[in-house]
């Protein structure tokens, strides 16, 4: 369906609640980005709670600002990426290693598993995912200060 007419509530229960042009109400809806990384803004989808989608959102500026926000409130919520900014310091170039990182969110650290956890997404991006399943963003690699960008260079 990709039908705009539509609105978004949040029931007694704190779920996403949509009810479409026809009347029709579907309670714990889940919004879902099709491509997270590479284009956040283009491609959500309203899926319900059986797991079919309900609306398909081709940009989500296309939508007024209420919509919009309550969209992008579950998205925070369900999607939980910190973004590295530096590197402090690896315990060892050989894995599993502990990973002291400046993120978005403050500092923290993670264990590194195996060098397949760091995936290259484009040319400047790279998602690396840590041993509980958390997943980290480098969104430009020539943005990391010297240091960072020669520790991770022992792992790409």
């Amino acid at each position: 369906m990709s039908d705009l007419d539509f609105t978004l509530a949040e029931d007694a229960f704190g779920q996403l609640q949509l009810t479409l042009g026809d009347g029709s109400t579907h309670a714990g809806v889940v919004p879902v980005r099709a491509f997270p990384i590479a284009a956040p803004d283009e491609g959500v989808s309203l899926v319900g709670h059986d797991g079919h989608e309900l609306v398909w959102i081709p940009r989500l500026s296309a939508l007024d600002a209420s919509r919009k926000a309550i969209i992008e409130a579950e998205l925070a919520q369900r999607e939980f990426m910190p973004v590295i900014e530096r590197i402090v310091s690896v315990s060892s170039f050989v894995t599993p290693s502990q990973w002291t990182v400046a993120t978005n969110r403050g500092e923290t650290t993670f264990t590194l598993k195996a060098e397949d956890d760091i995936r290259r997404i484009s040319t400047t991006t790279l998602l690396i995912a840590d041993s509980h399943g958390v997943h980290y963003l480098i969104q430009d690699l020539a943005a990391l200060d010297r240091n960072s960008k020669k520790l991770l260079d022992r792992f790409l």
